[in-house]
């Protein structure tokens, strides 16, 4: 992705069957220090790896689309659809489609975001706002699903934001992150707190890939990273003497260095899902005037 992919993540939420889930945009990382994402649209196929508990799923499949555009003058545009077919094993079988776009200003100061989600061709909940950075803390004004103002912790990061921190830990070989990130998926008034691991640089040439990956020129010579986050929900101070904190959900793939993701898998704790690489297309980004 770039997954930021988020995105989370950009990237954005899927609902469904009871299920919350994010799917974050990426980046790339050049010599100089400084972060470019590049603009890319990405499909990966998705099927289920693992199922667990009671409610667990008998099967599942589905597609990403993921297409991202921009640059740091003009702003940072993803536009996103999740469509996935859950089979429960009792006969039940639920369709998720997912559509969500969002927009990041250069400076991570400004977020917009507008998603979708509709559950058996029945829209299930829709979501749209915007966030920005208002001196020490991060002010969110949604219109959908009802008209509120919120005031989040300033150090709270949006999806485009939260990528390029980990291609900078990742470059300086840096291997846990921890911070805030606030993406407008559920109900837009959610802010989670992530840790991300970063593995060691798979250099090129090294572990080939089977999937579009491998047919681009564009991916051909660059490092990538292997990367899990995990979203938790905020805990009160009561809560955190209690111990360890589930993830509510994770995400993990491997990163290149211009920002392409592959190799995704999506842990939704009762169940996980891989996502293949089937279509990839990389272009410039446009220098900023």
């Amino acid at each position: 992705m770039m997954l930021s992919f988020s995105h989370k993540k950009l990237v954005p939420a899927l609902v469904v069957l009871g299920f919350a889930c994010t799917l974050q945009p990426a980046a790339a990382a050049p010599a100089d220090g400084k972060v470019i994402f590049v603009p890319h649209r990405a499909v990966y196929d998705l099927n289920l790896k693992s199922s667990r508990g009671t409610r667990g799923m008998e099967a599942v499949r589905g597609r990403i689309l993921y297409d991202f555009s921009g640059s740091a003058c003009e702003g940072y545009r993803l536009q996103f659809r999740q469509v996935s077919e859950l089979s429960s094993g009792s006969g039940r079988t639920a369709l998720s489609d997912l559509r969500a776009t969002s927009w990041e200003d250069g400076q991570a100061r400004r977020f917009t975001f507008s998603s979708e989600n509709r559950l058996n061709e029945r829209t299930s909940e829709m979501v749209d706002g915007r966030a920005a950075r208002d001196g020490k803390t991060v002010k969110v004004t949604l219109s959908k699903p009802k008209r509120k103002t919120l005031q989040l912790p300033g150090d709270a990061v949006f999806p485009t934001e939260h990528m390029r921190r980990i291609i900078l830990a990742a470059r300086r070989g840096q291997s846990i992150l921890q911070f805030p990130v606030y993406d407008g998926s559920d109900d837009g008034e959610k802010v989670y707190n992530t840790l991300t691991v970063i593995g060691k640089p798979i250099a090129p040439g090294d572990k080939p890939p089977d999937d579009a990956a491998a047919e681009s020129q564009e991916m051909a010579g660059l490092t990538r990273w292997p990367v899990n986050i995990s979203y938790f929900e905020p805990q009160s101070e009561k809560e955190r003497h209690r111990g360890e904190q589930t993830p509510v959900y994770a995400i993990g793939f491997e990163l290149y260095e211009n920002g392409v993701s592959r190799a995704l898998l999506l842990d939704y704790s009762d169940f996980t899902l891989t996502g293949k690489m089937t279509s990839l297309e990389v272009s410039k980004a446009k220098p900023c005037k």
